[in-house]
């Protein structure tokens, strides 16, 4: 798409990127509205807010098992710029999504979540390095604070449903983040390569599709 086609079929008021988000989200889950949060901070990061994504969707998802499904806003190019049309990449080329499986500790939506997308975005704005597929992190502890959990870590895959989606602004990669475990950790820091990830993201796969984090699940 050329900055001309752009001005010509969206208007300067138009969250241009939004609704590419918006429009791959449709497809998996209908006309189903979700519960969305905007900054946590209250303050938008353009405005001076702390948290650079501008916010957050949570969709309860009955796939393979019941599981809230989160999806980032904030890492791709949101809003309308002409200059930025027909890009490779829209702003930093990802949005982050989480499966989640209900944990007894959630009293309400875990937005515990949506603040860890917070701070790795926060570490790709501050840094200028940005995150991919079978990329793995680890969180130096529970994923969730002050938690009795074995999962002390994230991989990178490739949202299982989202997939990829072109936008006016270039590709979006929707990457999601896979709890594992300790040992598991231990395993990669030995031999710290894409291929490991990708192998242990694999067999991850084999009873677990979606992917989902349940933060019970043992070594």
């Amino acid at each position: 798409m050329t900055p001309e086609e752009y001005k010509q079929r969206f208007k300067e008021e138009d969250p241009v990127g939004w609704f590419s988000i918006d429009e791959a989200l449709e497809k998996v889950y209908g006309k189903t509205e979700p519960r969305h949060y905007g900054p946590l901070c209250g303050i938008h990061y353009m405005a001076g807010g702390t948290d650079p994504i501008d916010g957050a969707s949570i969709y309860d998802s009955a796939k393979q098992d019941f599981h809230r499904h989160i999806i980032s806003y904030g890492m791709s190019e949101l809003y309308y710029d002409s200059e930025k049309a027909g890009g490779e990449f829209s702003k930093w080329g990802f949005e982050f999504t989480f499966r989640l499986k209900p944990f007894a500790d959630d009293q309400a939506d875990p937005l515990w979540a949506v603040h860890v997308m917070n701070n790795l975005a926060r570490y790709v704005f501050n840094s200028g390095k940005w995150f991919e597929e079978n990329h793995f992190i680890p969180a130096k502890g529970p994923i969730r604070l002050d938690t009795q959990t074995e999962i002390t870590a994230f991989v990178l895959a490739l949202d299982p449903e989202l997939g990829r989606i072109e936008t006016p602004h270039g590709e979006v990669s929707f990457l999601q983040l896979v709890g594992i475990t300790n040992s598991e950790l231990e395993q990669l820091m030995r031999n710290p390569t894409t291929t490991e990830v990708a192998a242990l993201i694999n067999d991850l796969r084999k009873d677990n599709p979606l992917l989902i984090t349940d933060l019970n699940r043992k070594s």
